[in-house]
């Protein structure tokens, strides 16, 4: 045998699969067995052994970074949840992902058609011939699947940040040692001449511990002094007395605010930078009311329009719903009629699966029962739901989940702050939610409240004598 053939036999048996034995049908097979299974437990390792080796280490590389980057992610989840949170709501970052997966899937088919390349189809014989390029095509297919999956998430995750929360703003500190953000439920839907603030409270966070205390305002509480400083004091110095005009609403509630500011016109003069840093004017206007009221700093709001409430029910598959007494879904044809003509549905007691569209009427119905009822059945539903949303269907739906909150939220809590806030979330599971609903209950007249009383209950929740002292801020 020449020195040639003697070269080239050791190397065939020592890289056959860069240089195969291409008289062996079997052989030739085996080694496309060989590569496309390579191809997809570790894209580019196919090229770094039986191709072009520039190649297959950017495949490599690249699939060794993505395995790196979710190890860390892992590890981050357990030691820097908050770091991981911060990093994952930035939409920079979200839109840098969705190009590393994409360039990533793009990669993987390039690496596959030239794997099939690799395989020479013309030196095998039978079914194999078939069966190797439907294999690869499968494999990548499966994959690409998963990859182009994460891409969606990010996408949707992204156009849900950017719609739901303030791309940019300060993060303001806590005050008297909480985050105070004031939960505004209104409904335009279909029917009704402007949205109203049928459901007001505040949640308080610990800003060291995580707990929560939360603090219902009933929607026609009437009677209330704006905070000192605020421009609505122009209007009304002393306590909020209601718009001479029905068409600017027709009483004292506060409710009535979004109405009196928004839709009647003094706001943009009132509040002229509302709009810019993420609010309304009518929106700003019931803050200084709120915290008139309740005599804490109020930093942000989040407003959830009730209208698309069933929507994100539905998308996390319905809540479990404990209800206490019957109550008719449907709203009258005319005022005295009697609830049996008017009724389009009852929800009954008892533990409830609900729907999106019974939620809804769980969270709406008042005309059997009172305001204050009503608004406790609001602050209800919104804690089932926080304490029912799981890894699993948050991931499951989360795409739905995402369309919805576009439609429901809105909010001036700026998107460097939502790890940190999370984090508290996380925190707050472990402690107790105190909670007041400003009604008869805790001895508030709803008409003509007494403002240092109200101060003071809100005090004795937030800062109660057996608790030690939190941080000032």
């Amino acid at each position: 045998m020449s020195a040639v053939g003697m070269s080239r036999g050791v190397l065939i048996e020592e890289r056959p699969l860069r240089y195969p034995d291409a008289s062996s049908p079997q052989f030739m097979e085996n080694r496309g067995w060989w590569l496309v299974g390579m191809n997809f437990l570790l894209p580019g390792s196919a090229q770094v052994l039986a191709g072009n080796r520039r190649l297959g280490r950017v495949g490599v590389a690249a699939t060794l970074f993505l395995w790196i980057a979710a190890i860390v992610g892992v590890v981050a989840v357990l030691l820097w949840r908050t770091a991981l949170i911060t990093l994952v709501t930035n939409t920079w970052f979200l839109l840098a992902v969705e190009v590393v997966l994409t360039a990533y899937i793009a990669l993987w088919v390039i690496l596959t058609v030239d794997t099939l390349r690799l395989v020479r189809f013309v030196k095998i014989r039978g079914w194999a011939r078939a069966g190797i390029p439907i294999l690869a095509v499968s494999l990548l297919v499966a994959s690409s699947a998963v990859t182009a999956k994460g891409v969606a998430y990010a996408d949707a995750a992204r156009g849900a940040l950017g719609s739901i929360f303030a791309a940019s703003g300060p993060s303001q500190p806590p005050s008297d040692g909480y985050y105070n953000i004031m939960l505004l439920g209104g409904d335009d839907s279909a029917g009704r001449d402007s949205m109203r603030f049928d459901s007001i409270s505040v949640v308080s966070i610990n800003a060291d511990t995580g707990q929560v205390a939360r603090t219902g305002i009933p929607r026609d509480l009437a009677g209330f002094p704006f905070v000192e400083g605020s421009p609505m004091r122009q209007l009304y110095p002393k306590v909020h007395t209601g718009h001479a005009s029905a068409k600017c609403g027709w009483g004292g509630g506060i409710n009535q605010l979004n109405t009196e500011v928004g839709v009647c016109g003094h706001g943009k003069n009132l509040y002229p930078d509302a709009v810019s840093q993420g609010s309304t004017p009518s929106i700003e206007a019931t803050r200084d009311a709120v915290e008139g009221i309740l005599g804490i700093k109020i930093q942000y709001y989040v407003l959830m329009n009730f209208g698309g409430f069933a929507q994100l029910v539905d998308a996390l598959g319905g809540v479990d719903i404990t209800v206490t007494e019957r109550l008719p879904e449907g709203g009258p044809a005319y005022e005295g009629q009697p609830v049996q003509k008017w009724a389009t549905g009852w929800i009954e007691p008892g533990t409830q699966h609900m729907d999106g569209n019974t939620a809804q009427w769980y969270a709406r119905s008042r005309e059997t029962t009172s305001d204050f009822d009503r608004v406790k059945r609001q602050s209800q539903l919104q804690d089932a739901i926080l304490h029912q949303v799981t890894p699993t269907n948050l991931l499951t739906h989360f795409q739905e989940v995402a369309k919805a909150g576009t439609q429901l939220f809105k909010t001036d809590i700026p998107e460097s702050m939502l790890g940190y806030l999370a984090d508290l979330g996380v925190k707050s599971k472990s402690h107790p939610s105190p909670s007041i609903v400003l009604d008869p209950s805790a001895d508030v007249d709803q008409f003509h409240p007494d403002v240092a009383y109200i101060h003071g209950l809100v005090q004795k929740m937030l800062h109660p004598p057996s608790a030690s002292p939190s941080t000032k801020g």
